[in-house]
């Protein structure tokens, strides 16, 4: 599946794109936020797209969150501030 979408500094600034595309994944990923099927995808928006390019685009998110670091800071408020 990986080799399905793919980044060239050249097409859309190297934002990840569906492989032989210019089809960008956040393009893909927002029309399955808003609920239409793949079905829905391909034969009203991106027909040169199929099935499994869809299921790389959301792969892909899953990858990058999975691989995200997530660095949480300590918040202290005035009330604790006030406290010492």
């Amino acid at each position: 599946m990986q080799n399905r979408i793919a980044v060239n500094p050249g097409i859309h600034f190297g934002k990840p794109c569906v492989a032989g595309t210019r089809i960008p994944v956040q393009s893909v990923l927002e029309l399955v936020r808003e609920g239409l099927s793949f079905a829905d995808i391909i034969r009203d928006y991106y027909p040169d797209l199929e099935p499994q390019d869809i299921r790389a685009c959301i792969q892909y998110a899953m990858d990058v969150v999975a691989a995200e670091d997530i660095h949480l800071a300590t918040l202290v408020t005035a009330y604790q501030e006030e406290d010492k």
